[in-house]
């Protein structure tokens, strides 16, 4: 298991980026996958 997680800075720019329409798929592929290694829920 990765112990490994995306910080809340690099999560607020990966997001801004899945919400931009002007960014291409490939961009999006890979905000998508520093989202996915966020913390889940918590504080």
């Amino acid at each position: 298991m990765n112990k490994k997680q995306t910080s809340k800075k690099v999560a607020s720019i990966a997001s801004g980026i899945l919400r931009d329409g002007r960014t291409s798929s490939k961009s999006k592929t890979v905000a998508a996958s520093a989202l996915s290694q966020t913390r889940k829920g918590g504080k």
